[in-house]
Formats: C-alpha cells, sequence, structure tokens
C-alpha cells in the first residue's frame, strides 16, 4: 500500500501542474481582465460583482482599497483593452506594470508557480491582503456549513437508506421515496427561499437571523450563549443544504444494501443460523457502506468548495464560495488561481486519503496488488 501511496502523491504534480495551465490559458483570452477592471475603475463605470444582489452601486473595484491608478488620462487610443479609448497609452503601460502584465505569459506562469510551489500565493489586486489572509477569513463559515451539513447528511441517509432497504416494497420504502423524490427535484436554493419566507421575516416568523455565522455582541456572550448563537444563525443555511443533498445519499445506501443481501455469502450466513441483526450488521453492512463511509472526505470537500455558492449569496454568508465567485467576476488572479491550486491539490490529497480509507474498512482491497 505504501509503493501505492507514494505513486499516487508523485501523480499529483503533473495533475495539479496540467490544471493550472489550462485554467491560465484559459483567462488569458478571456476578455474584463485586471487591467480592463481598471480602465472601468479611473471611466467610473466598475461595478460590483455582487451589485444586483446587494443593490449597491459601488463595488470591489470602485471603492477605496486596492490597487489603483491616480492618473487620468488624455488622449490616444488604445484598442488591447476594451473601454480603453481616450485614454492616455503610457497610463496603460503603467496599469500593465501594475498587475505584472507587462511580462509575457510564460514568464508570468513560471514566477506563479515557482511562488505557489512555497505557498506563496501573493496579493489580491483589489483588497490589499494577501490571498492566505483572505481564505483563512472565510474559511470558518464554509467549514461550517460543509461540516455540518455533511454530518447530517450522513446521519439522516445511512439509517434512512438502511431501513429502506430492509422494508423494500413496504408502504413505508414507497412513502419515503415519495420525500426522496420531492427533495432531489426541487433545488437547494428555493428550499433556502422558502425557509426565509416562512422562518426569517420574509411573510410570516421572524424567528433566524439572515447575516452572518454569529451575532454582534457574541463576544459579549458566555460559552453556552456563544453556541447556541451559532447553531441560530447556521440552522437555516444548513437546512437548506441537508434536503437538497439527502436524496442521493439515501438513494445509494438503499441501492448498496439491496445488492448485497442477495447474495451468495448472505445466503450461506442466514443458513447456519445467524440472526437477521447479526448478518444484517456483521456481515452487509461493511460491504455495502464501504463506498458510503470511504467517499466521506470527497463528499465533505465538495459540499465545502461548490456547494455552498448560492446558501452564502442568499443568507448573506461571508464564505469561500462568495470569494470565489467575485474574483472570478472581477479577474482577481491572485485569488482565483491561489484558491484553485490550494483546492485543487487539497482535493486530490482527500482522493488517496479516501483509498485509504477503502483500504482500512476493507483490507481485502489492496490497490498495490491490482497496479493502481
Amino acid at each position: 500500500m505504501s509503493a501505492y501511496i507514494i505513486r499516487r502523491l508523485l501523480l499529483i504534480i503533473p495533475t495539479l501542474f496540467g490544471i493550472m495551465v489550462i485554467n491560465f490559458a484559459v483567462v488569458q483570452v478571456a476578455p474584463g481582465g485586471p487591467a480592463e477592471q481598471m480602465i472601468a475603475q479611473i471611466k467610473g463605470t466598475a461595478t460590483s460583482a455582487t451589485a444586483r444582489f446587494g443593490g449597491g452601486s459601488g463595488g470591489e473595484t470602485s471603492g477605496g482599497g486596492g490597487k489603483s491608478a491616480t492618473i487620468s488620462g488624455g488622449g490616444g487610443d488604445v484598442a488591447k483593452y476594451r473601454g480603453a479609448k481616450g485614454l492616455d497609452p503610457d497610463l496603460i503601460k503603467e496599469i500593465e506594470k501594475l498587475y505584472g502584465f507587462d511580462k509575457p505569459a510564460g514568464e508570468r506562469f513560471w514566477m506563479m508557480m515557482k511562488s505557489y510551489a512555497v505557498f506563496d500565493f501573493g496579493d489580491s489586486f483589489f483588497r490589499d491582503r494577501k490571498v492566505i489572509d483572505l481564505v483563512i477569513d472565510k474559511m470558518p463559515v464554509s467549514i461550517s456549513l460543509g461540516l455540518w451539513t455533511t454530518l447530517i447528511v450522513y446521519l439522516i441517509s445511512i439509517p434512512l437508506g438502511v431501513m429502506k432497504a430492509v422494508r423494500d416494497g413496504s408502504h413505508f420504502d414507497i412513502w419515503t421515496s415519495g420525500v426522496i423524490v420531492l427533495g432531489n427535484a426541487i433545488p437547494g436554493f428555493l428550499f433556502a427561499i422558502l425557509l426565509i419566507v416562512l422562518f426569517a421575516g420574509g411573510s410570516f416568523l421572524d424567528w433566524f437571523p439572515l447575516r452572518g455565522l454569529t451575532s454582534a455582541d457574541w463576544d459579549t456572550m458566555g460559552w453556552a450563549q456563544r453556541i447556541g448563537d451559532y447553531f441560530w444563525h447556521i440552522a437555516l443555511p444548513v437546512l437548506s443544504m441537508v434536503i437538497g443533498g439527502f436524496a442521493g445519499m439515501t438513494m445509494l445506501t438503499k441501492n448498496s444494501f439491496l445488492d448485497e443481501i442477495n447474495k451468495q455469502y448472505v445466503i450461506t450466513a442466514r443458513s447456519k443460523g445467524l440472526s437477521e441483526k447479526r448478518v444484517l450488521y456483521g456481515h452487509v453492512f461493511r460491504n455495502a457502506m464501504l463506498l458510503i463511509i470511504a467517499g466521506f472526505p470527497s463528499a465533505f470537500i465538495s459540499i465545502l468548495f461548490t456547494g455552498s455558492l448560492l446558501m452564502e449569496m442568499i443568507f448573506s454568508l461571508d464564505g469561500l464560495g462568495l470569494l470565489g465567485f467575485e474574483a472570478v467576476v472581477n479577474r482577481d488572479y491572485p485569488v482565483m488561481f491561489g484558491t484553485l491550486f490550494a483546492f485543487t491539490l487539497l482535493g486530490l490529497i482527500m482522493n488517496i486519503i479516501s483509498d485509504v480509507m477503502y483500504h482500512i474498512i476493507d483490507p481485502r482491497i489492496d490497490f498495490e496488488a491490482r497496479g493502481a
């Protein structure tokens, strides 16, 4: 197993490099880069990535902070950037130098990868902060949503899936299948809007807050109050993500158990006089739950980095999803590529951990013997 792990760790390098090359090449030809963002700021046409959601007219590039050019343009016609007509070409060169675009793309990519190799992700173009500091600040929100959602989904889906498999074809199975189909058909953000309307001051009750992870006076509370306040704030977003996520896991659990229940080793165990509970939890459970339990790290990473963007925007939570969205829209390249590098590396490592968990749960699975 150690040789397999070493091979997988070595494969991370070319995989990560290839992903970064492809994304870097795509971004180079995409319009609306940092230079164009700065030109829009100079001409007074910049808007925030979330202005439509928040109703504001300003943006990351139109307020204070961040790198800014203080020279007002004169004549000249610069066709290289959209919206640059009428600005002084010297000003355009100064903006390019400000963001490092005075160097060839290949040189910029090489310098970026050398910095990333030592986990130096640079500074944000528009926030005047290091990328790693931004990620650390946003991490508590995303970890809260991802961790609690994953745990609750597993705690609901596994027992429910086992009960559905054991009672396959019963009224319980039919009615719960209807609920699961409903939960799978309706997107999570619609549940979020419904919960806001019902319980967060939309039209009926005003029981839950809609902004932030904690209250403004959280520092003055006791420990019991802090814990209660924390769960009070995340209750609705986590519930919305759980409703939208438990259906697939439940059906996967049920089908895994159904596949195992009818296998020969189960029939043999029953013929030897073992109780149904012993057969179910002593033999079937380990094999049926192999895929589900071993996939926990990957499921957590998936929910953490891809499943919380809409929830963060709907419930006004400032997490990694919103950070990544604003970075893409504003073309904040250090944040874009820094988070892409870090999260891709984390995802690849989690895949290796999932394989190790397969082996730990069932030692009969030997990836090294299979030549994987």
